[in-house]
């Protein structure tokens, strides 16, 4: 057990060249005088792991482990092809809580990229939400040719997300946050995203706040990044976008990576396992070093963060080097001799850009979590008067959109319901389309409440039986009932509708 002014962090070095660059940043932390303060417990996972048919990629003992300390630092880790394992990354960002994906974007020296030679500075944090969105994996196959997947976001997790970026932005002194989207096309998902993201911006006046839409914010990028500070996104788009600015500094090799929760969190390096240089020395430790940085200021050791930071920039700008990026007249160094530079140039500080400031003092402040007995239940909105107005049900049907409503309508024919809409990929096919749609054989069909004053009278009892009667016609692949929420409708509108 670690003593009262030390702090244990779950070590998990990784797959292929994790264990190697693992090794030069644990060197080069034991050189700055990280270890007085930290003990490093490490834990198995990763393919060796998944080869014994857990499928989680980890072990009892290393989840126990993980939950016990609140702090992971993991090398990069590898996912089997095929088979039920799924990606232990996302696997350990959503079991642990860790909502918050943190990426740090900044021009390095001697990483040579095409804004570098143009004098444009790249310095940007990408905040990108790490559990919802279509990373649920909630997928199925619905029909011979239709396979669908469930974007769930919730008003909750959207909450924790922006105001970490905002609380974050207020600490580092950024007085602009952006919120990317594509609430122009999916209003309710990355509508309620952007929504309680100028809601929990309310709170902070001295930040300003800004939307953009995500094509034009990837094209913006590519032109002008030195306009962006913060950028605040869902799952999926913050995962392309911050693979994007990755590529703007040089590529994922000087990426740091933190996922942030409110009892754990995880620092990791993002790029690839590179099996092909496995075991060779060759190795580039910068992005798994930078996250270890961000680490160390998360629990509170700031003076050694900044050593090491000012340490690595030096290195850099002295023209050292691994094989994968710098001067390719000065020859390259391997991931030993890397961390040796870096270890030789801890105390000195980068002369062609500005040094962080080192701190006389530091302390750990981090508590490690205290297991809940249950799990949190989260919500934002608690008081909504909610009421059923219909249902949309998904039948696998080759029929033409005319022959399937007037089957629908003698179906329905009795019920408080009354068909108003069949669509088809999304866009209405009935009771107006264009016969240049092309359909598959996934219809979805909308029933609403004919008469508006049985709303908030009936419950889903009445869908469910229409549900029934429907069923003994057709093979129903999707059932979803139609709520209005304080009056206004809970549910999107088909395309053409």
């Amino acid at each position: 057990m670690s003593s009262p002014s030390k702090v244990t962090i779950a070590l998990a070095p990784g797959d292929g060249i994790g264990p190697e660059i693992m090794d030069a940043c644990l060197r080069i932390f034991d050189a700055a005088g990280v270890n007085e303060h930290v003990d490093f417990t490490t834990v198995e996972m990763g393919q060796s792991v998944f080869a014994t048919g857990e499928s989680r990629g980890m072990t009892d003992e290393a989840v126990e482990t993980i939950e016990s300390c609140g702090i992971l630092y993991k090398g990069p880790m590898g996912t089997p092809i095929g088979g039920g394992g799924k990606s232990i990354n996302v696997t350990l960002r959503k079991t642990f809580g860790a909502f918050a994906n943190l990426r740090h974007f900044i021009s390095l020296p001697g990483v040579d990229t095409v804004f570098s030679r143009a004098g444009v500075p790249v310095d940007m944090y990408i905040v990108r939400e790490n559990v919802e969105d279509t990373y649920g994996g909630v997928e199925h196959r619905v029909t011979n040719d239709v396979v669908e997947c469930k974007r769930l976001i919730s008003a909750p997790g959207c909450d924790q997300v922006c105001q970490f970026a905002f609380q974050t932005a207020k600490q580092l002194g950024i007085e602009q946050v952006h919120c990317g989207h594509k609430a122009n096309i999916m209003k309710m998902t990355d509508g309620l995203f952007l929504s309680r993201f100028r809601t929990l911006g309310e709170d902070y006046p001295d930040i300003e706040k800004a939307d953009v839409i995500i094509d034009a914010l990837c094209m913006n990028l590519v032109l002008k990044p030195q306009v962006y500070k913060m950028i605040v996104l869902p799952n999926l788009q913050g995962d392309i976008v911050s693979d994007l600015a990755a590529g703007l500094v040089g590529g994922l090799g000087f990426a740091p990576s933190a996922n942030i929760g409110d009892q754990i969190s995880i620092f990791e390096a993002v790029h690839g396992t590179a099996p092909d240089i496995a075991g060779k020395g060759l190795a580039n430790p910068t992005s798994l070093l930078l996250s270890g940085i961000m680490m160390l200021r998360h629990v509170g050791l700031t003076r050694c963060a900044a050593v090491i930071e000012n340490a690595l920039l030096a290195t850099l700008e002295s023209g050292v080097h691994t094989g994968d990026f710098g001067d390719p007249d000065v020859p390259a160094v391997g991931t030993s001799d890397f961390a040796d530079a870096v270890i030789a140039h801890l105390g000195k500080h980068p002369s062609g850009q500005e040094a962080r400031p080192v701190p006389e003092s530091q302390a750990v402040s981090f508590t490690p979590p205290t297991r809940p007995s249950v799990n949190e239940m989260m919500q934002t909105f608690t008081q909504v008067n909610a009421n059923i107005v219909g249902c949309d049900i998904t039948v696998e049907t080759t029929l033409t959109p005319l022959d399937l409503a007037q089957r629908l309508e003698r179906v329905a024919m009795g019920t408080p319901y009354k068909l108003t809409m069949i669509s088809n990929r999304g866009t209405q096919v009935w009771p107006s389309g264009s016969p240049y749609t092309e359909l598959v054989d996934a219809q979805r069909v909308r029933f609403e409440i004919e008469d508006k004053h049985l709303i908030g009278r009936i419950g889903q009892g009445p869908t469910v039986h229409l549900l029934s009667r429907i069923a003994e016609k057709f093979a129903i692949v999707g059932f979803v009932p139609l709520r209005e929420y304080d009056g206004e409708r809970g549910f999107s509108l088909a395309q053409g509708q």
